[in-house]
């Protein structure tokens, strides 16, 4: 994953509402994040499949952010 990809991602995480990021499952959480993603930059089936790898490595870390934004 290239780093203009990798800013993308975060920028997204931070401008998804706390109340998406906690309440969705793992697996929607990865399918709502790839779509913004997707909305802002087409990413081909080996971007993707990185992309959905990274999130779902991340998913406590990108909970944790979104629970700190409530405190």
């Amino acid at each position: 994953m290239g780093s203009t990809t990798l800013r993308l991602l975060w920028s997204v995480i931070e401008e998804t509402q706390t109340s998406i990021l906690l309440g969705l499952n793992d697996t929607e959480l990865i399918k709502q994040i790839l779509a913004q993603i997707n909305n802002k930059q087409l990413l081909s089936g080996e971007e993707i499949d990185s992309v959905r790898a990274y999130i779902y490595a991340r998913t406590p870390l990108i909970r944790d952010l979104a629970q700190a934004r409530i405190a």
